[in-house]
């Protein structure tokens, strides 16, 4: 099994060692091939480098640095690093933080299996959460002892389940001791609201605002079933997106809603005058 790992917190980022052990565990036959951004990408989403050649830097047979987003690194692991060898699995990780509920839409770890699962290769995303527990030490270090721990196994049961075309996998391991695990739950992308960021606004020393985005830990109801739900519950979430975005019954509603309405009598102005 050939396997691409990439992650967004960059190329020298604990987790990605966590993963490649993950990703050596998880069968006899592992060969892998470390594509990973050369500086942290944690938030550029589903980001392509359009203006900006992509640099990258060769580190070893199976490690390479990209100057450019985790998407970036997913498109040349498979087209160029690996086009006469593809990946048969694409894993991104482990994450320093939970990737859930709103999450998903910023991360470029959740980005990095889209992009695989767009090219057509089953991709898994993997996080490892410290905001529950007390092993964040304000947010320098995570422990990353759960997802070492059970990664391997987790990685082995969702390829056992099957990942359908076009389902990115969203793995998030709990913030707590190994023991305290209370199991795996298949899980629904969950909602914390719309406080969820906010902006800290500064002065620098010549008097000139700027601005940090920063986040926030909103009151919010934990609905069970959720990905919110799990982590609290000290189980690791399993969500499967689907990257078809498409919300059919608002299709159909304004499919109706639109029956009536006439263009035939519209005048549209000419952009060239």
């Amino acid at each position: 099994m050939r396997v691409l790992i990439t992650n967004d917190d960059g190329i020298h980022a604990l987790g990605l060692a966590v993963l490649e052990r993950i990703a050596l565990a998880i069968a006899p036959d592992v060969s892998i091939c470390v594509i990973a951004p050369e500086t942290d990408q944690s938030g550029v989403s589903h980001s392509l480098s359009l203006n900006d050649p992509l640099r990258l830097r060769k580190i070893d047979d199976a490690h390479y640095a990209v100057k450019g987003t985790p998407t970036d690194c997913v498109i040349l692991g498979v087209r160029h690093v690996m086009k006469d060898c593809p990946p048969d699995l694409i894993l991104s990780g482990v994450n320093r933080g939970q990737n859930i509920a709103e999450d998903v839409t910023y991360s470029g770890t959740i980005a990095a299996a889209m992009e695989g699962t767009t090219l057509g290769i089953p991709s898994i995303a993997l996080s490892q959460s410290y905001m529950n527990g007390g092993d964040h030490n304000d947010g320098h270090d995570v422990m990353f002892a759960v997802a070492e721990t059970y990664g391997a196994k987790v990685v082995q049961a969702v390829l056992a389940a099957g990942i359908e075309a076009g389902i990115v996998v969203n793995v998030n391991f709990p913030s707590c001791d190994v023991s305290d695990v209370q199991g795996i739950a298949a899980t629904m992308q969950g909602a914390r609201g719309a406080n969820l960021l906010n902006i800290d606004e500064r002065t620098d020393g010549r008097g000139n605002p700027y601005f940090w985005v920063g986040f926030q830990r909103p009151d919010f109801e934990l609905h069970e079933g959720t990905d919110l739900h799990a982590l609290r519950h000290n189980q690791i979430s399993i969500t499967p997106l689907k990257l078809d975005l498409t919300d059919k019954p608002s299709v159909t509603r304004f499919s109706q809603s639109f029956e009536n309405v006439a263009f035939e009598n519209v005048a549209f102005e000419s952009d060239n005058k």
